[in-house]
Parts: structure tokens; sequence; C-alpha cells
């Protein structure tokens, strides 16, 4: 009965989410709730929310002095050279946009931090995508998958807890995977050109100069329309009449009709009065040395950001009320996000106290034929997908991937062979609605989670099917 509920809870959330007929905070605190009256333990709703929310307190800490930090770096222009190279590159030419945000999503996730790599990202991107009105979603869904792989690196959590838990050297299962994370990561940038070609298709090429041009005479136009972006002014070179979507899942890409002089541009605008080019390097070297100390895990990561957003603004910004202008400009973020984390603390710990996350764990390991036992890596790396996805890494690298390795060694299946195959799942992992900083990546770029969710969950399950296909053709696995 437990399993029944387990998956019913996860489908109920899930539908929800994507029909939007729920917001995702509501969602995640309500069904929950409701489902642990169903299984008969609504009198200990209490303690189970609260262990969720011990559980997530330091990583609610982290999102929002991290947002914070990031924030303030976005203001004082430390990011600005990123976004003009980028452009440069680019040449607003969307292919090329969805290209770069990969490789700048694979780059900056060296430092193993999900949510430091989305805020890196989203901050250096989302002006492009604004300004050239493409689909916003295909920015999330790449930048997931670009880190989903990367993930993988031994500090980056899920490569130490499989060692931990089958008490291995976590470079004995790491080094032998790079092959195959490579085609993986491979598939991803192949997969963001693709993707990108398609953009290009719908929306055309413009230079810069050309887009700074037609923004000036779009908001000219909109003076005159209220707004309304009613099609008066051509704003794409070559971009076909009538084209359909991104395969997002809907017709017009995200923030298509905003208008122009929304935040769309604030990342290149040279005139903004919080800029501190003076202090540029102290900002650049304060950043270098929080990932550094990260990376070294010299203190634990909450610490690193709290010190770091107080020097950030106490240095660029040492008058009060600038300071206070500042932490109420993201606010916002990091309200939606750590709001979230909390509501997100329920949805885990009913999971995890009612015992519906163990049944559905035992229920899968059960279900899987004896006839299969030769084979328990290839089974351990399908099942990497969904059970990474419904559940925590904790849950599933230290609950699940000890029965299953038990039962692979009984047909002689090392325990090195299923801890590789455990870190397939991990692409579709990072867009997972328990991983908290799934919801810096969407909140950052307002993306509705849902339209997330139906975008990337196809795209990321093939790259980890590509890993695991990979993996078991150079024998890895």
């Amino acid at each position: 009965m437990l399993t029944i509920l387990g998956f019913a809870m996860i489908a109920t959330f899930l539908v929800l989410i994507m029909m939007k007929k729920m917001s995702p905070i509501a969602a995640l605190v309500l069904i929950p709730a409701l489902f642990c009256v169903f299984v008969g333990k609504g009198a200990h709703l209490g303690d189970y929310v609260l262990d969720g929310v011990t559980d997530l307190a330091p990583t609610a800490a982290m999102l929002m002095f991290a947002i914070v930090y990031f924030g303030v770096m976005i203001d004082v222009g430390l990011f600005d050279p990123i976004v003009r190279g980028i452009l440069k590159f680019c040449k607003a030419d969307p292919m090329r946009i969805v290209v770069g945000t990969a490789v700048l999503a694979a780059i900056v996730s060296l430092d193993g931090d999900g949510s430091t790599t989305f805020m890196i990202t989203v901050s250096a991107m989302y002006p492009l995508y604004k300004r050239l009105k493409m689909s916003l979603v295909v920015m999330t869904g790449v930048a997931a998958m670009a880190n989903g792989v990367m993930n993988t690196l031994p500090w980056g959590g899920p490569t130490a807890r499989a060692a931990t838990a089958l008490k291995l050297d976590a470079s004995d299962i790491f080094v032998p995977m790079i092959p195959a994370l490579l085609v993986g990561l491979l598939f991803v940038f192949v997969l963001s050109y693709v993707l990108g070609v398609r953009e290009r298709r719908r929306l055309g090429v413009l230079t810069l100069d050309d887009v700074l041009e037609e923004e000036k005479e779009t908001e000219t136009v909109l003076v005159g329309s209220g707004g309304s972006g009613d099609g008066k002014v051509s704003m794409r070179k070559g971009a076909a009449a009538g084209t359909g979507g991104t395969g997002s899942g809907t017709d017009v890409p995200e923030g298509a009709g905003d208008s122009a002089d929304d935040d769309g541009f604030q990342g290149l605008d040279p005139n903004r009065e919080t800029l501190r080019p003076k202090l540029y390097w102290f900002n650049a070297l304060l950043t270098v040395s929080l990932l550094t100390a990260m990376i070294m895990e010299w203190l634990p990561i909450p610490v690193l950001f709290l010190i770091g957003a107080a020097l950030a603004l106490s240095v660029n910004f040492p008058h009060i009320p600038a300071q206070r202008a500042r932490l109420a400009a993201h606010a916002d973020n990091v309200l939606n996000v750590s709001g979230m984390v909390f509501a997100a603390a329920v949805f885990t710990g009913v999971l995890q106290g009612t015992g519906m996350v163990d049944q559905m764990a035992k229920w899968m390991v059960d279900v899987i034929p004896g006839s299969m036992g030769p084979h328990m890596a290839l089974v351990t790396g399908i099942l990497s997908l969904p059970l990474t996805y419904f559940m925590s890494n904790d849950g599933f690298y230290f609950g699940v991937l000890p029965v299953l390795a038990e039962a692979g060694a009984a047909h002689g299946v090392t325990p090195l062979e299923m801890a590789r195959a455990s870190l397939v799942g991990q692409p579709l992992h990072m867009s997972s609605p328990l991983v908290p900083a799934v919801y810096v990546l969407v909140g950052m770029a307002k993306v509705e989670f849902g339209d997330h969710t139906k975008f990337v969950v196809k795209w990321a399950a093939l790259t980890c099917l590509v890993i695991l296909g990979a993996g078991m053709l150079f024998g890895i696995i």
C-alpha cells in the first residue's frame, strides 16, 4: 500500500504542476500532507516536516546567501565581460548562444555545486535569451543536462556517496567512467546544437548592431501601441512566418512579447549605478577564493557564502542604505528559492518519514527477474533514472544501491561496475523536483517548473541512456 501511495503522490505532484493546476510550492506542501493523512500518519506530519526542514536548512541557507553574493557580483559588473565575450562569439546567432550555454554550464560545473553553476550561467545567458526572444526553457534544459553530466565529479556528490555506500575509492569509480561521461557531454553539446538550429530557424540571425537598433525601434512602437507587441515591427531577419514552437510545449517562447525595456539586458548596461570597475579584480579574486574554498572544503558551503556575501556587500557598498537597496533588489529571488526549498522539505520529509521511499525502492528491486542477475549493472543504470529522479541522492545511494550491489555480487557483478552504473541517472536527477538547485535555475530564468520539466525530461533521459550505452560499449559497466 505504501508503495502505491508513494508513486501516486509523486505522479499527482508532477501532473498538477505540469498542467499548471497548482504552483510548485503549494503542490510540494499540500499533496504530501494529504497523502500523509491517507497513510494514516497525519498525527506525525509535524515531525516529518521538521525532520525534512532540518535536513534541508543548510541548503536553504546556502542558496539564500549564494543568491545575494552572486546578485551583488552581477550588480557590480563582474560577469559583464563574460556576457560581452559570449555575445561577441555568438554574434546574436541563436544556435551559438544555445551551444554557448551548454559549454558555459559545463565549465562552471567544475566547482561541483549545481546552484553556483546555475546562478552564473543564467546571469550570463539570460540577457541574450531575453533580448533575442529565445525560449528560456531551452536555456534551463541545456544548463541542467550539462550540469548533470558534470555532477558526477568526485567532489560533486553522487560519486562520493556511491564510494561511501559500497566502501570503494571514489577515483576507482570515476576515472574509468570518464570516456562514457565525455560521450554524454558531447551528446549534450550536439543536442544543444540541434536545439539552437531550431531556434535559429524560428528567429533568424541578427548582428549585435541589428539587435540594438531594432530594440530602439521596438521601444518607439511599444510606446505608441501600449506594449502590445502586435507585429508592427519585424523583430527577426529570416524568421519564417508561422513557424512552430521550440519543443517546450508552447508555440511562443518564454518571454516573447515582453517590453524591450525590461530586465533583459541589464547585464550589459554600461551606465548602471551599481558598477564598481575599480573593485573588479577584488571581486574576481574574492569569487575565485570562494570557489576554491568550496572545492577544497575548507568550510561548510553555507558558511562560505555567508562570509562571501557579507564581504561583497561591505566592500562594494560601504554605506548602509546602499546595502539595504541591494538586499531588497534580490529579495524576490531569495524568497522564491528558499521558500521552494522549505516546501520541498515537506515532500521529502513525508516520503521518508512514512516509509514510502523505502517501500518503493524495495518493490523496484523485488520486481527484477532472477534471470537479470548477471546484468545487474545494466539494470542499475536503467533504474538510476527513475529512482534518482523520484528520491534524493542520499536515499538512492545509501538505501537502494547497497541492495542492488548485493544482488549483483551473487551473480559475479563487481561493486565497481554497480557504482559506475549508478551514476548514469545524474543528468535527469538535476531536474528532479527534490533537487533544490533546480529551483535556483527556473527561478532566476523566470521559467515555470512545469514547463522546464516537460521540456527537459525526454532529453535528459536520452542523455542518461547515451552514457549507459557508452559505458557498456567501452566495457566500463
